[in-house]
């Protein structure tokens, strides 16, 4: 009989209890339960081994108390063949009903963490520490958790009829003692992009989003931000966020206040027909790159510097199918990388779907980016 780890079963808890007291500041407010997480759309990690878990369904945002906090004595590089094959064996079934969600890396233990669904909905944790993968068999979690306001609605849809909540998380990221959240809200303008102080409290700083999409030939305010990272420019923190059909637009963060309506600067259009699925930043001889995962175009490699320089910004359509324009970008011999997250500033960890089929895990070291 095939068996299925999913979090209601990993997480078997008995009565919901205060964390531990002797707890750092920033866990005080956890507690001991079963947090019923029904969808991971997104990770992150914070401080202290803390992973921040983006549920779509619920529309809410856990705060997990891993207890992974030894640090690595050493960054060692990984190569792990036919991943899928691996996860699907562990978890008693086959490779087609597996959905890997998203992948992280612990900055502290450098283990790498997994989003996965099955195909019966339910969501699963794994951690692969560099030797296996295991599934989160939890006795006892210590989280907090936090709702999104004004939500996209469960019931939405668009105007092919598609559903639409499950955009309500796009991404995350820990920012400066904030969680920063992108996806759809239920507002007129529903592009949204949020900033929620961690520990959790009421309070939560959210902007409607506006960009002009180049391959579109209009500016928009319905498409959700699907990858982004925090990034100094100009000597202030910017988010560098690309969207589907691939606009890559910047926001500076103090521009971004609550309530209001922010107009982003698009900087590249990086070819229709492809939606971006990662974005880090690595170091390379001294120098800072971005580095970009597509569904259907090649990893691309971006300098930061063109960014910096490039002040004319789009405002005309790209008409050409599959044209691009602004900043100039190197597309790099790494397609369909499905996955990607730092390991250290020149080792970035990449899961890629190789030309012979496999799914692997390796890394690639600045040197050959």
């Amino acid at each position: 009989m095939k068996t299925f780890f999913t979090l209601a079963s990993l997480i078997m808890l008995s009565g919901v209890m205060l964390a531990n007291p002797g707890d750092s500041d920033i866990k005080s407010g956890f507690i001991v339960g079963d947090p019923e997480i029904k969808s991971v759309n997104a990770l992150a990690f914070g401080p202290e081994g803390v992973l921040f878990i983006g549920d779509s369904q619920r529309a809410e945002i856990f705060a997990l108390d891993t207890k992974d906090e030894v640090p690595a004595n050493e960054v060692s590089d990984i190569s792990l063949n036919s991943v899928d094959q691996q996860i699907a064996s562990l978890l008693g079934t086959t490779t087609d009903a597996v959905v890997i969600q998203d992948m992280v890396v612990n900055p502290i233990s450098k283990a790498v963490y997994f989003a996965v669904h099955v195909n019966d909905g339910q969501p699963v944790l794994l951690r692969f520490d560099g030797d296996a993968f295991e599934a989160l068999a939890i006795t006892s979690v210590g989280f907090s958790k936090t709702g999104l306001n004004k939500a996209v609605g469960e019931d939405a849809v668009d105007r092919r009829g598609r559903p639409l909540r499950k955009w309500a998380i796009t991404d995350l990221a820990y920012y400066d003692g904030k969680v920063m959240v992108s996806g759809l809200s239920s507002e007129e303008f529903s592009s949204t992009f949020r900033t929620i102080s961690f520990p959790f409290d009421d309070a939560q700083n959210q902007s409607s989003l506006e960009m002009y999409h180049a391959a579109h030939g209009q500016y928009e305010t319905h498409s959700p931000i699907k990858t982004f990272l925090p990034y100094e420019l100009h000597g202030s923190m910017h988010l560098v966020a690309s969207y589907t059909c691939t606009p890559l637009v910047i926001f500076p963060l103090d521009e971004m206040k609550p309530g209001k309506h922010t107009k982003g600067k698009t900087v590249a259009e990086l070819g229709n027909r492809n939606t971006p699925l990662d974005i880090v930043s690595y170091k390379k001889e001294g120098k800072s790159y971005l580095l970009l995962a597509n569904s259907s175009r090649a990893l691309m490699k971006i300098d930061p510097k063109r960014i910096e320089s490039y002040q004319d910004y789009l405002v005309e359509p790209v008409s050409e199918n599959s044209a691009t324009a602004g900043v100039e970008f190197i597309a790099l011999p790494y397609v369909q990388v499905q996955q990607m997250d730092k390991l250290n500033d020149d080792k970035v960890l990449l899961l890629q779907r190789m030309t012979d089929g496999s799914l692997n895990l390796h890394t690639a070291n600045s040197n050959r980016l």
